[in-house]
């Protein structure tokens, strides 16, 4: 009897022991009783019933990234190409999760395509090459209201490649080839322009210097005869005026000398001398004169008798 009792404490024990469920952070496990649902046990350690319960998937909260392969697509313009996309994806509701639908990633994968081929269906070629913002944020809108019942909530869709026929990349790089000389033409003209530009600037820049240089040049030349002529006349002015002093001297030194009458006459003799040096053609004789000349006439007759 006490063996039994030890074999039916140890089936008890292994029992629970084997029941106990640790949970590991960031993942949860939903749980069925008799084949319905029960509950979904987060982190930590919990312990489940025997026989009647047990772990109907393991799910885990964290984000998941899946890579599908290239899918064939077509263009509004007619081009086929192929297109892998990559989307990350964090599980939120794990029982939506484990019964909304049967196999989450195909779903996901195929949703995915679908929806690539109907967004680039309404784009040209060259759209489709210079819209990959617009393209994944179009795509991650629709793929995470559909997912919103499956208990998946979709971060973000990336398209990884876009792979344009052979033909196509041939004449886009052509078109790249042509486009970068086409530039490289623009520049060196935009670079020989410049340069016609700066030159002729310089030009000009010397020549007006050149302009100003005569025209300091010409006013200088202009001051300096301008300021040799004033001194000129300040010299003329200065002898003029040297001369009526001396004049005005002479006039006060005779009136104080007080003269005679036969030296004011010699003097007007003299004065006539001078006025008589053979250049006049007409001579008007004042009376004093000729009567001092008679009176020298006199003189002389006087003598030789």
């Amino acid at each position: 009897m006490p063996y039994v009792i030890i074999g039916i404490v140890v089936i008890v024990v292994v029992l629970i022991i084997s029941n106990i469920i640790i949970v590991p952070q960031a993942n949860e496990y939903v749980i069925e009783r008799l084949g319905r649902y029960k509950t979904v046990l987060g982190a930590g350690i919990h312990v489940k019933a025997p026989f009647i319960e047990k772990i109907s998937r393991k799910v885990t909260l964290k984000e998941q990234v899946c890579d599908f392969l290239p899918q064939p697509v077509i263009t509004k313009d007619n081009v086929t190409m192929q297109i892998d996309t990559v989307i990350f994806f964090q599980v939120t509701d794990s029982k939506l999760f484990t019964y909304g639908i049967q196999n989450p990633m195909a779903a996901i994968e195929n949703f995915t395509a679908t929806t690539l081929r109907n967004i680039i269906g309404d784009l040209e070629l060259d759209q489709t090459l210079t819209s990959r913002d617009t393209i994944n944020t179009k795509m991650r809108a629709i793929i995470d209201e559909a997912t919103d019942a499956w208990g998946i909530k979709v971060n973000r869709v990336e398209l990884k490649n876009i792979m344009p026929p052979a033909a196509i990349q041939d004449a886009m790089e052509k078109q790249m080839k042509a486009e970068r000389e086409r530039r490289e033409s623009i520049l060196r003209a935009e670079g020989e322009k410049q340069s016609a530009i700066l030159v002729a600037e310089g030009q000009k820049e010397a020549k007006i210097r050149e302009a100003e240089a005569e025209k300091q040049s010409a006013i200088l030349r202009a001051e300096a005869a301008k300021e040799a002529a004033i001194r000129q006349a300040e010299g003329e002015s200065e002898a003029i005026l040297m001369v009526q002093k001396a004049t005005a001297e002479g006039i006060r030194m005779i009136n104080e000398a007080a003269p005679g009458k036969a030296v004011i006459e010699l003097k007007s003799l003299e004065a006539f001398e001078k006025a008589a040096d053979g250049k006049a053609t007409k001579i008007i004789i004042p009376s004093e004169i000729q009567g001092l000349a008679g009176l020298a006439k006199s003189l002389v007759e006087t003598a030789k008798d």
